[in-house]
Formats: structure tokens, C-alpha cells, sequence
């Protein structure tokens, strides 16, 4: 009588699966001989063959295979993982042309004539974005639990970056200004790395929002709500601080960047910034696999990282009198100097980031869930198999 066996998951080296009354691990590919080592079949045996089975096989190299009757005396073809078919190739090509279409979109005019490569401010959180799409799109190629995990990367910076790029474009149509090709180009690249992104989730189980269950899980779900809902608060309120200073020692402050203060299609882009924030960071802290969540969150905060690091860029160019309504030849005939800085809701904001970046941390460093066993076999035998030194 034949031995049928079910393998759940494979390795580079090593695959695990279930027999007719045991849990075993084989060499890859070659269930249809005698199991490597083997546990009787029961919850202990299970989560005994899987932490033997993690031990000796890189996690990054573990895939879930679809769970089919495989005979133990003839070798049979089974399905593996495809990450590199069709569909993970257009993906892979959706968000390379995304990246080398928003490259090309920081050299024409962005708002005007004005280009990105014009205004460091303006140029470092793109090259960020385009990094995080960049490094999705070799996740995806790597295939296995790597695509899934750059595709998930990917798809929080696309929804986080929309209400951004929308407040761009507000303010381009707003400030009199024409809606330059830099713009043009750098949308279509977001689009094209959104879907991309999107095609990606679909080239195998990527998790999904559940319900929390235990202290640790509600923790998490707690730390990244809060630390999202702060992030998006103080990210309204001015950052910018300028102060004038006369030669008799007199000086006066003023803020500048509240985003309220804008005209009503760059305020919109702001609040969707804010909202989308919240809602990717709740669902990436409710994520299962907790693991997988770990780099929704993390490409989330990739565009809020990138605001921070853009605001310290600008603060550090020369402040212009004309904040103050004097020119710069007045200034300097009566002895005005100004100085910039940055307020103190700028830096309660990069608190908040930083929290989110911990709690993505603490994300990944959980430990992996033992999966459930595979199914029993479909046509279970009377035969067993006699150990051969089991552990």
C-alpha cells in the first residue's frame, strides 16, 4: 500500500509535512522517501516538527505550498510557489517604469518652470519615495515571502504619498502657477507603482486586518493608533519659524507651513495625507501575519519620514526678507538679519514618527506563528512508517 504524505511547506534545503499518523521533514523534493525526522501526530508533534523544521531552514526561504496527497513510493511534481510568473513580472515592470518615470519627472519644470533638481527641499523626499518603490520592486522579484512583503511596502508609500502629490498639484493650480510636466510625469509614475504594488498583493496570501487577540497584539495596535494619530496632528500646525532681528537688538517671530492656511484643493491633499495615514498604520498594526503588517506600516511612514527630512533641508537655505514684507535691499540698509528654525511641533511630530518606526520594529522582531498542520491525507492507509531514529 502506498504511503501518502502532504508537504505544507518548502525550503532551499528542507520541506515539512504530514503523513498517515506523523509529522515529518524531508530533504526538498523528495517526500516520496523515508522522512529525515519525524513526530507523532499530535498539536505538541506539530509545533515540535515546525520549530525543528524553522531551525534548520532559513525563514526568508520558507514557502506555503498548496496542500495535495503526494505518494510515498512515486515521486510526483508539486506545485511551488510561482512568484516569478506573468503576473510578479508585470508587477516587477509596472514599478521599475513607476521609478524611472518619476526619475525623469525631477528634471522638467514642477511648479512652473521650477524643477525638483532646482530645490533640495523639494528633491530629497522624492528620491525617498522612488527608494521605497525601488526596493518593493526587487522584493517582488526575489519572489516567496519577500515578494508579498514588497508589495506590501510599496502599496503603504502609494497611499500615503496620493494626498501629497494632490497638494502639489493645488498648490501649482492655486499660486498662479501652471501645472508643470514634473508634475505630470511624477503622477504617472505614482500610478504606475501603485498598480504595480497592487497587481504584487495578489501574486499570493498577503494577511489582512484581523482582530486582536492577546495583550501583545491589542499593545501593538494601541502604540501604532496613538503614535499615527499624533503623527497626523502635528503635522497640520507650522513647522517654520523665522525671526527678525534689528540692529537695536529688537526682534520679531512669525511661522509659516500651517496647512489650514492654504488654499482649499492643497488643504484637501493635507487632510487626505493625514487621514491615510491613520487608516494604513491601524491596519497594518491589526495585520496577520504581524510580520507582513511590519512593512505596511513601515512604507506608510516612509513619505511622513520624508516630510521631516525635507523641512530640515529648507530650514537650513537662507531665509528671505520678504517673509517680513521688506526686501532684501531694505534689509540690508537697516541692518535686519534674520534667522529660521523650527518649531516645537516640528520636533513633537519627529517623536511620533520615530515612535511609529519602533513600533514597526517591535513588529518585526515578533515571533513567527506556527502555521496549522496540513490537511490529513485523503486516502489514509493502514500502513505507518517505522522510525528510523526519530527525534
Amino acid at each position: 500500500m502506498q504511503e501518502q504524505v502532504i508537504i505544507s511547506h518548502r525550503g532551499a534545503s528542507y520541506e515539512i509535512g504530514r503523513g498517515n499518523g506523523f509529522y515529518g521533514i524531508w530533504w526538498s523534493g523528495a517526500s516520496h522517501l523515508r522522512p529525515i525526522e519525524w513526530w507523532p501526530e499530535t498539536e505538541a508533534g506539530w509545533h515540535a516538527a515546525w520549530s525543528r523544521f524553522t531551525d534548520v531552514e532559513a525563514r526568508r526561504t520558507i514557502a506555503q505550498l498548496s496542500q495535495h496527497a503526494v505518494s510515498a513510493r512515486e515521486p510526483q511534481a508539486e506545485a511551488l510557489p510561482a512568484p516569478r510568473g506573468r503576473r510578479a513580472f508585470i508587477a516587477w515592470a509596472l514599478l521599475g517604469a513607476g521609478v524611472a518615470v518619476g526619475i525623469a519627472g525631477m528634471f522638467p519644470g514642477y511648479f512652473g518652470r521650477t524643477s525638483l533638481t532646482g530645490q533640495a527641499f523639494e528633491l530629497v523626499p522624492h528620491l525617498i519615495y522612488l527608494a521605497a518603490w525601488a526596493v518593493g520592486a526587487v522584493m517582488i522579484m526575489r519572489g516567496g515571502a519577500a515578494a508579498r512583503t514588497g508589495a506590501l511596502l510599496a502599496a503603504g508609500t502609494s497611499v500615503v504619498i496620493f494626498g501629497l502629490f494632490l497638494a502639489d498639484v493645488g498648490t501649482a493650480v492655486t499660486g498662479g502657477t501652471a501645472v508643470g510636466t514634473g508634475i505630470v510625469l511624477s503622477l504617472i509614475g505614482w500610478a504606475a507603482c501603485t498598480a504595480g504594488a497592487l497587481l504584487a498583493l495578489r501574486l499570493g496570501p498577503a494577511g489582512s486586518p484581523s482582530r486582536p487577540r492577546g495583550a501583545e497584539t491589542v499593545l501593538t495596535l494601541a502604540l501604532a493608533g496613538a503614535a499615527s494619530l499624533g503623527a497626523a496632528i502635528a503635522f497640520a500646525p507650522s513647522w517654520d519659524r523665522f525671526t527678525l532681528q534689528t540692529a537695536a537688538g529688537t526682534s520679531q517671530t512669525i511661522t509659516a507651513g500651517n496647512a489650514f492656511s492654504n488654499p482649499g484643493l492643497v488643504i484637501a491633499g493635507d487632510v487626505v495625507t493625514m487621514a491615510a495615514l491613520v487608516i494604513v498604520i491601524i491596519a497594518a498594526g491589526a495585520w496577520r501575519p504581524v510580520r507582513q503588517g511590519a512593512f505596511l506600516l513601515v512604507g506608510a511612514v516612509v513619505p511622513m519620514a520624508a516630510q521631516a527630512i525635507s523641512a530640515i533641508v529648507q530650514i537650513r537655505t537662507t531665509a528671505s526678507p520678504l517673509q517680513f514684507g521688506i526686501t532684501p535691499a531694505q534689509a540690508a540698509q537697516a541692518g535686519l538679519t534674520i534667522s529660521s528654525g523650527l518649531t516645537a511641533t516640528f520636533w513633537i511630530y519627529c517623536a511620533f514618527v520615530v515612535a511609529l518606526m519602533l513600533t514597526g520594529a517591535l513588529m518585526l522582531a515578533a515571533p513567527a506563528p506556527t502555521p496549522p498542520p496540513p490537511r490529513a491525507p485523503a486516502a489514509p492507509t493502514a500502513a505507518t512508517i517505522q522510525p528510523m531514529g526519530s527525534s
